[in-house]
């Protein structure tokens, strides 16, 4: 299901010195304001051999994106278009990446003591024309999840291609900032905190999307998680 939890990863590698400068960065920013923006950030092997493992999926592996969790999830195409694999490490790539997030999320609860205990994650289609209109990952009180990340796999990204992340400070704020999904680039945002869209692009658009929860099993009853 594409979760990584504290126990399972008994095993963590050392980050190199700039995947160190770049979870330091992240730490900053969330620090500082709730959110980072880090261009052809993610490490370029990584990167690659995710697009590698997109190119050599076939689109029946791909589900229509829906909205709201368990019960309550369902298909909504006016609020989004896209659609999902859910990345369970089965890969190799698969397996690379959720060690690479583990690894931050690591880190981030080193810095922040942010309680991060698993987190799940999934490849995100866009064809030509597909959105993901404003919404929140998260409803302050409703979710364990607690932060957010984003990772784009599309080489050379022009500006003609649109379909740019928006992200807003608050329910407030009509202009946002916009974050091009060019290769590599990693964002990072607490989840109840900052709304959010995708907006249509004129090619194909690939990314992962991510979410680090906290722990909310009980005695009788395990979190799932998703």
């Amino acid at each position: 299901m594409g979760s990584v939890e504290t126990e399972s990863m008994a095993a963590i590698s050392t980050p190199s010195l700039e995947t160190s400068f770049l979870f330091q960065k992240v730490a900053d920013d969330l620090r500082q304001q709730g959110y980072s923006i880090n261009p052809n950030a993610l490490p370029y092997e990584l990167s690659q051999r995710l697009l590698e493992q997109l190119h050599l999926m076939s689109s029946s592996e791909f589900d229509t994106a829906g909205i709201g969790r368990q019960q309550d999830h369902m298909v909504n195409n006016f609020v989004r278009t896209d659609e999902i694999c859910w990345i369970d490490g089965s890969s190799s790539a698969g397996e690379q990446w959720l060690v690479w997030a583990s690894e931050l999320r690591e880190y981030l609860n080193s810095q922040l003591f942010l309680g991060l205990f698993s987190f799940e994650s999934h490849f995100a289609h866009y064809a030509p024309g597909d959105f993901y209109k404003r919404h929140v990952d998260a409803f302050k009180g409703e979710s364990n999840r607690v932060l957010s990340l984003v990772v784009y796999l599309n080489p050379d990204w022009l500006p003609e291609d649109e379909g740019e992340l928006v992200l807003y400070k608050d329910e407030t704020d009509l202009e946002g900032t916009k974050v091009t999904p060019s290769f590599g680039t990693v964002v990072a945002f607490l989840s109840e905190e900052f709304p959010h869209e995708v907006l249509p692009a004129a090619r194909d658009r690939y990314s992962i999307a991510g979410w680090y929860r906290l722990n909310t099993s009980q005695a009788d009853r395990v979190d799932p998680p998703r």
